[in-house]
């Protein structure tokens, strides 16, 4: 794996993910596994561990997280528990939530009853932007470093926390120029691809994905034989999206999806964390003000959701494909203020309602080439 590079070990990486994580906490460093960046990952990696996002397994069918929590629930959120249940994530040293949506809040004391990991912790985050909202989530983040530094036994001290932002900044940055080899038609870099590089990442320290961006952004623009050119060019918009399955299904059908609003996808990179003389106000004001998640109450104006419309028309997409979760709340209350407002603003969107199986694939498929016959 190490003699790959670029693309090669990207591939290698997101097929072997948990590989480098094992040798890492072989050496000794801590693995924690998390679920959201509610619970920044900054804060870990300035503690000396390696915070390793939690990904499901869309091909996994969810077997014995039906004991414990009802299937009435966010299906990914079950399919995460299931893999910890059946020992997928054995290697970690711990588990890190977050308050998210209430179906985590909910299942972080199922999980942590029944799995009972060698260390847990719950980062508390309100759901309404107000002076005191922000205050509160500052303090929770300064008690998550406290819980941090225990559990390393190393202090996170104010130039330590700086320099591990300014390295996720400088991945944000990257990342950005990633997706921006997707503006070109046909894109440089296919939207499968560019999934796979997130997840390689998603089990990386930031130096490493870092390194590895460097390579494939160097990389792609000379590749002998680029993308052929397709019919549309979209957008997604919704639930967590760590599979490229969704997205090698629309490929398949004559367009490329070219950017994302999701919570790996352009939500985790499209602001950088500001850099304050108090690096704990900047992580507060990046991931409590700018991560425009659904789960956090922003009032009833549509015009919130002008950002997705801008975005959409600097990677010059076509349409929108709002992929939603059963069971999510917060995207699916949200879903027909989204719709209503890319409407009015000559965006057109199609709804898809998965359970994190794609089961129905032929379905979908089917209302994907139909959408973008439409388009055309």
């Amino acid at each position: 794996m190490d003699a790959q590079k670029g693309l090669a070990r990207a591939m290698e990486l997101y097929e072997h993910r948990g590989k480098r994580a094992k040798e890492l906490r072989a050496r000794g460093m801590k693995v924690l596994g998390y679920l959201c960046l509610f619970a920044p990952p900054e804060i870990m990696a300035a503690a000396g561990i390696l915070p390793y996002r939690l990904r499901g397994d869309l091909k996994e069918s969810i077997t014995q997280a039906h004991f414990f929590v009802e299937p009435f629930g966010c299906p990914y959120v079950r399919n995460l528990f299931d893999q910890d249940l059946k020992g997928k994530y054995d290697f970690l040293d711990g588990l890190v939530m977050s308050h998210s949506c209430d179906m985590v809040q909910r299942i972080y004391g199922i999980w942590t009853l029944n799995k009972k990991p060698a260390f847990q912790y719950f980062v508390n985050v309100p759901h309404t932007i107000t002076p005191w909202s922000k205050e509160f989530f500052k303090r929770e983040l300064i008690f998550f470093g406290e819980k941090m530094e225990n559990f390393s036994g190393n202090r996170i001290s104010d130039g330590q926390l700086k320099k591990t932002i300014a390295a996720y900044n400088t991945c944000r940055a990257l990342l950005r120029k990633l997706y921006s080899l997707r503006k070109e038609n046909p894109p440089l870099l296919t939207g499968t691809e560019a999934m796979q590089v997130l997840v390689a990442g998603m089990g990386l320290p930031v130096e490493e994905f870092n390194s590895l961006l460097h390579e494939v952004i160097e990389e792609v623009p000379f590749r002998s034989q680029r993308p052929a050119k397709k019919t549309a060019r979209l957008m997604i918009y919704g639930s967590v999206c760590d599979d490229p399955s969704l997205i090698q299904l629309i490929e398949e059908s004559d367009a490329y999806v070219v950017t994302d609003d999701t919570c790996i996808g352009t939500r985790s990179f499209r602001h950088d964390i500001p850099q304050t003389p108090d690096p704990w106000d900047g992580l507060a004001t990046a991931y409590f003000d700018s991560f425009l998640c659904p789960r956090t109450d922003r009032g009833a104006d549509g015009k919130r959701f002008q950002y997705i419309v801008d975005l959409a028309r600097e990677y010059k997409a076509d349409g929108v494909i709002l992929y939603i979760y059963s069971f999510c709340d917060p995207h699916k209350l949200d879903a027909p203020d989204v719709g209503h407002h890319l409407k009015r603003e000559g965006l057109p969107t199609l709804i898809i309602d998965d359970d994190y199986t794609l089961t129905n694939s032929a379905a979908i498929q089917t209302r994907i080439q139909a959408f973008i016959e439409l388009l055309s």
